[in-house]
């Protein structure tokens, strides 16, 4: 098959790794792609989110089937357009997007499908808002209810954090993806990613993960896009993710397919566990990034088959394959990350490092130029080991991190604490 992936991060790299596994690739084109992925695959230049652009692309290289990465394509109606093109796609319509582009839509679908998720109030203006936390009262869950790029949540433990919150979303901080804004109780327990491949009828789970958010060590600082992540969550157990399946996913597949808009890619639930109960925090219409890099180290070659049957329709008759394994990826970003931070500084020691099917450094914000790599984003490489033990596993991983030579850039020590305290 020859293969397109839109998409230009760690989340691409490490799909573009493991579809490379697979013999069924023939050939690879990412688009845009980074300084990694074009050291195993061409790259190419358009505009992703312009669905007639891709599918004009998809034909004129022979595409077969195309991957699509991100969620702003998604939103944005590209697969739609693919398919109207006849061409096989991995990700959801437009219309079932809104899973992710729209909180107050999935609420609206959780309370259909009797989905176990936070109390929530959906507001377009500030005093509605901010009359229902004085109501609520604190801590409180503040969210911008489009796409915000995973920033646009604020989680406000004093009414004072919470107004501010409300004040920037309406004064625009988050663009318009904040013109609309959904308040949440505040959930208590321990949070965990469930991921699910979906062909519009049957579904599959291929996989947990927990992802660390903060910006610094024992979970402190900012909220990020993520700054490290492992497979599995000791957390989900298989009890866990019995409950996910029947009283979350599978009910909301349902209700999804019942209005005309069924789900097919892959599905992630992101699950606030207590007391072994799951309830849902919110849905992702793509992998999680960096939680993806570990699954694909996991997975390897079987994802692309995978992600082929869910297209196809064919997951009624797929299975995972899991070794008994643990995977661990640590985000190395550029100093100032998740504010402002300079761009192009040289990334040196990477060639000298390790890359097999348990060793791999995932490029995200990077650009290869005059044969250095540059760093030009805020999370800018998933250092990624697997191991037959979390503890192997993330010995390897920091083994890798300390090989890298990149004053300007920073981690967190700590990936995978709660599993290992």
């Amino acid at each position: 098959m020859n293969i397109l992936i839109l998409g230009s991060g760690g989340r691409e790299h490490a799909l573009a790794w493991a579809v490379m596994q697979n013999p069924k690739c023939d050939k690879l084109i990412v688009a845009p792609g980074n300084a990694g992925i074009a050291q195993i695959a061409d790259c190419a230049t358009f505009d992703i989110e312009d669905g007639g652009t891709v599918a004009a692309f998809a034909e004129e290289n022979a595409i077969d089937f195309v991957i699509v990465g991100p969620e702003a394509p998604l939103a944005a109606g590209v697969a739609d357009r693919l398919r109207e093109a006849g061409l096989l796609v991995f990700g959801p319509s437009e219309a079932a997007a809104r899973l992710e582009a729209s909180k107050s839509f999935t609420k609206e679908i959780c309370d259909a499908a009797n989905a176990p998720t936070a109390g929530y109030g959906h507001f377009t203006d500030a005093d509605a808002a901010k009359a229902h936390v004085r109501q609520h009262g604190v801590p409180t869950v503040v969210k911008a209810d489009g796409l915000a790029a995973g920033k646009g949540v604020i989680i406000a433990m004093t009414e004072d954090e919470a107004m501010a919150a409300i004040d920037d979303m309406f004064g625009g901080v988050f663009g318009g993806a904040g013109a609309e804004v959904v308040i949440e109780e505040f959930m208590e327990g321990e949070e965990a990613s469930l991921f699910v491949l979906v062909d519009g009828e049957d579904v599959l789970a291929i996989g947990s993960a927990q992802d660390h958010k903060r910006v610094g060590e024992g979970d402190t600082g900012l909220n990020t896009g993520g700054m490290g992540a492992y497979s599995p969550a000791p957390v989900l157990s298989a009890e866990v993710e019995a409950k996910a399946m029947e009283e979350i996913v599978k009910p909301t597949m349902r209700v999804m397919a019942e209005r005309g808009m069924p789900y097919q890619g892959v599905l992630y639930a992101g699950l606030m566990i207590k007391d072994g109960q799951p309830r849902l925090v919110e849905y992702n219409v793509r992998f999680g990034d960096p939680e993806c890099q570990v699954l694909m180290m996991r997975l390897g070659a079987q994802a692309l088959d995978l992600m082929h049957a869910a297209a196809e329709g064919r997951l009624g008759e797929a299975q995972v394959n899991w070794a008994d394994d643990h995977a661990i990826t640590v985000v190395m970003a550029a100093e100032g990350y998740p504010g402002s931070y300079e761009k192009f500084s040289e990334i040196k020691g990477l060639d000298a490092l390790p890359e097999d099917s348990s060793n791999m450094v995932f490029h995200a914000g990077t650009q290869e130029q005059d044969g250095k790599v540059l760093a030009v984003g805020g999370r800018v490489l998933n250092v990624t080991a697997r191991g037959e033990s979390l503890q192997e596993a993330r010995d390897r991983a920091y083994a890798m991190v300390d090989g890298v030579e990149w004053p300007q850039g920073f981690f967190r020590r700590d990936i995978g604490w709660r599993a290992l305290k």
